[in-house]
């Protein structure tokens, strides 16, 4: 999944997750989760001899570019659906509407009792899931923002004492990792997470406390330091040091 919209697809509702896309009221946009793909509300698109409005076009688009938000969830790796090899391939024959016998046929199972078994454990799963679901939203709802279990800038990478950085370490990798000075652009982006941080907290300071940023203002700040602004801008909310709006229409940065 790009890193130009992950932080947006794990952000969608799960009503948003099943059609594929998403509205953004701050940007008046409707945004595919599957590419990052942005229409306009307002707009007409043109699509073979027809003309269509930007939430129409939205969901052309996903059955189009993507098969559907069916197909492309459970296109997702496994680490993310839970899914085995197995279960993904019976779930696409279940989506087809086949019977038992018909898939039993086609996945070359033996029986229809085995289908029906497949059946009860995806059941079972799917009740699995509603309660966990309703868990950790209770969770997220009793935790303080700046520590939530999870989400944006809910992350687990906290900037804490392991991260205590001497101003000799700190001018060091700046010189390493900056050598064209402080304006940038980067040599390359640090793999070791506390030459991360140290160049997220330079990063950090090239924007003005209280002042809220579009998506497009963030990258064009971050563009000028390195080519993938994408990974910057999502590390810069992992670390804690910007948060965003759900829908990622407004940015603005935490101290």
């Amino acid at each position: 999944m790009d890193n130009n919209f992950t932080d947006l697809f794990w952000q969608a509702s799960l009503e948003e997750l099943k059609r594929g896309y998403l509205y953004s009221p701050a940007t008046e946009e409707y945004i595919c989760l599957a590419c990052g793909a942005r229409f306009v509300r307002g707009t007409v698109y043109p699509l073979g001899s027809a003309l269509y409005e930007a939430g129409k076009m939205t969901e052309l688009h996903v059955e189009q570019a993507h098969g559907s938000a069916f197909q492309f969830l459970l296109s997702l790796d496994k680490k993310l659906t839970g899914l085995t090899d197995h279960q993904r391939r019976l779930l696409e024959l279940f989506h087809r509407g086949l019977t038992d016998g018909e898939i039993a046929k086609e996945a070359d199972i033996g029986s229809t009792s085995t289908i029906r078994n497949h059946r009860f454990v995806l059941r079972e799963k799917q009740k699995q899931a509603k309660v966990f679901l309703a868990i950790m939203e209770l969770l997220e709802r009793n935790t303080p923002k700046r520590q939530t279990f999870i989400g944006i800038p809910r992350s687990a990478r906290q900037v804490d004492e392991r991260f205590a950085i001497t101003q000799e370490e700190n001018e060091k990798v700046l010189a390493q990792y900056l050598p064209q000075g402080p304006g940038g652009p980067l040599a390359t982006f640090p793999a070791k997470e506390k030459r991360k941080v140290i160049i997220l907290k330079h990063l950090h300071k090239q924007f003005e406390p209280g002042k809220k940023y579009t998506e497009q203002q963030v990258n064009g700040i971050l563009q000028a330091f390195y080519p993938d602004y994408a990974t910057l801008r999502r590390y810069l909310i992992e670390y804690g040091f910007m948060d965003r709006t759900p829908d990622g229409g407004a940015y603005w940065v935490l101290t």
